[in-house]
C-alpha cells in the first residue's frame, strides 16, 4: 500500500522532502546541543536555528526577527488571536469568516462565551467574500480580523491585501492564517497590510510538529506561552531544533520550485478536473476556478456520499478527502460547502483533490480511469436519481430541529 498509495491529500499533510529528512537529522543525533547554552557546542546549533529562521523569512519576504516558531498551525493562530485581544483590552469584537479552519473559528466560539461579540462573514456559492460586509462589520471596538489566506477545502484565495487596507482604517489587528498560502503563492510581508501569519510546517513538505508565525515588527504581541526568554520572549520553551532545521530547508525548496511546481501542479489539476468532468454527468467544481490554490480541486459528484468514495478509491490506493481532516471524525457535511449554499445532491458527495510537486501524469492518469466506474456504481446504489434530494434535504433539517 505504502509502495502504491496516490496521495492526493496534500492539503491534508505532505511527504517530508528527502533533502529535509538529511538536513534535519544531525540535529536528533549528533548535534544535540541546547541552541541557548553559552558553550560552543550550543551556540553552533543556535548559529543553525539562525540560518534556518533567515530560510523560512525569505519565502514571506519577511525580516527573520519577524518569526517566531510554533508547535502548529493550531498554536500560530491560537497565539496570534489570544495576543491580539490582550494587546487591545478595551476592544471586544472580532471579525472572521464562517469558512475558517477549526484552529481559528473554534477560539472564537470560546471566546464568545467570554464576552467578546464575534462576526462570522458569509460567503457566496463560490466560497468568495464579501467586501461590503466586511466593511459593514468594522466599528472602533473592533480589536481582531482573522481571515485565512487560502480555504483548505475548496482551495478558494481571499483578496487579503484589499481586506487589509479596509481593516487598517479602523485600527484592528489583521492575522491571516496561511497554512494552506505558503508555497503555493508567492508573499511578501514587506509590503503587505498583515500583522501576523501563520504557517505549518507539514503543509510545505517539512515534518509535522513545527510551524511559525510571522509577527510584523511593531506589532504588540503578549506570548501564549510563558516560561524562558526564548524567541525574543514570545514563545517559551526548549526550541524544536531538529524541526526548525527542517523547516528553514523546506522553506528553501518550496521558494526554489515555487514556480516551475505550481505551473505544473496547476496543469495536473486542470487536466484531472476538466476530464471528470467530462467523463461524469452530474459533477460540478466547488469554489472559485479563477481565485484558487493551483494544486487543489473540490468536485461534487451528485446523489452519491462522499464517505462511500473514499472507501471506493482507497481500495485502488488512492488517496483523497471530502474536507478538512481536523473535522474528518464528524460525519456532517462541510462547514464550508454549507456555508456557500450548496444543494443538498452535491454537499454530500464532494471529494477534494489536492495535488503538490511529487504529483505524476501517471498518478493522475489512474484516477481519471477509475473514478467514472466508482460514481456509476455507488449511483446504482443511491435513492437519489435526480435534483429532487427530498429525503436528504428532510433527514437533514431533521437533525438540525434536534439540536435547536
Amino acid at each position: 500500500m505504502q509502495n502504491n498509495c496516490i496521495y492526493l491529500d496534500n492539503n491534508a499533510t505532505t511527504k517530508v522532502d528527502p533533502e529535509v529528512i538529511e538536513v534535519m537529522l544531525p540535529y536528533l543525533t549528533d548535534y544535540y546541543g541546547n541552541p541557548s547554552s553559552m558553550h560552543t557546542f550550543g551556540g553552533q546549533v543556535g548559529k543553525a536555528v539562525r540560518t534556518a529562521r533567515e530560510q523560512l523569512a525569505a519565502i514571506l519576504g519577511a525580516d527573520e526577527s519577524e518569526i517566531v516558531y510554533t508547535s502548529c498551525g493550531t498554536e500560530g493562530d491560537n497565539a496570534a488571536i489570544r495576543a491580539a485581544l490582550l494587546a487591545q483590552p478595551e476592544k471586544r469584537h472580532i471579525v472572521t469568516t464562517q469558512v475558517e479552519h477549526p484552529a481559528v473559528l473554534n477560539v472564537c466560539k470560546q471566546l464568545e462565551t467570554q464576552g467578546y461579540s464575534v462576526t462570522y462573514l458569509s460567503v457566496n456559492n463560490q466560497g468568495q467574500l464579501d467586501l461590503d460586509e466586511l466593511e459593514a462589520s468594522l466599528t472602533g471596538n473592533t480589536a481582531l480580523v482573522t481571515i485565512m489566506y487560502a480555504n483548505n477545502e475548496t482551495g478558494t484565495v481571499f483578496p487579503i491585501e484589499q481586506i487589509g487596507l479596509r481593516v487598517k482604517e479602523y485600527g484592528a489587528i489583521f492575522h491571516v492564517d496561511a497554512v494552506q498560502a505558503v508555497g503555493k503563492i508567492p508573499l511578501n510581508m514587506k509590503t503587505s497590510t498583515v500583522d501576523m501569519l501563520t504557517l505549518s510546517g507539514h503543509k510545505l513538505h517539512g515534518p509535522k510538529g513545527i510551524g511559525a508565525l510571522y509577527i510584523r515588527r511593531g506589532v504588540r504581541f503578549r506570548p501564549f506561552m510563558i516560561g524562558g526568554h526564548q524567541e525574543r520572549g514570545r514563545r517559551a520553551g526548549t526550541e524544536n531544533v531538529p524541526g526548525i532545521i527542517a523547516l528553514g530547508k523546506a522553506a528553501e525548496l518550496e521558494l526554489l520550485h515555487l514556480e516551475e511546481a505550481t505551473a505544473r501542479e496547476r496543469k495536473l489539476r486542470d487536466r484531472l478536473e476538466q476530464t471528470l468532468l467530462a467523463k461524469i454527468p452530474d459533477c460540478v467544481v466547488n469554489g472559485d476556478v479563477t481565485q484558487r490554490l493551483p494544486n487543489t480541486t473540490n468536485i461534487g459528484f451528485k446523489y452519491i456520499e462522499g464517505e462511500a468514495i473514499l472507501l471506493l478509491l482507497n481500495k485502488y490506493g488512492i488517496c483523497a478527502s471530502s474536507g478538512s481532516a481536523c473535522t474528518s471524525g464528524s460525519l456532517e457535511p462541510s462547514h464550508v460547502l454549507r456555508a456557500m449554499g450548496l444543494p443538498y445532491t452535491t454537499l454530500h458527495g464532494s471529494i477534494r483533490f489536492s495535488l503538490c510537486r511529487y504529483t505524476t501524469e501517471a498518478e493522475i492518469d489512474q484516477v481519471i480511469e477509475v473514478m467514472p466506474s466508482i460514481v456509476e456504481r455507488l449511483r446504482a446504489l443511491s435513492p437519489f436519481k435526480n435534483d429532487d434530494a427530498g429525503w436528504l434535504q428532510g433527514q437533514e433539517q431533521a437533525l438540525l430541529g434536534v439540536r435547536s
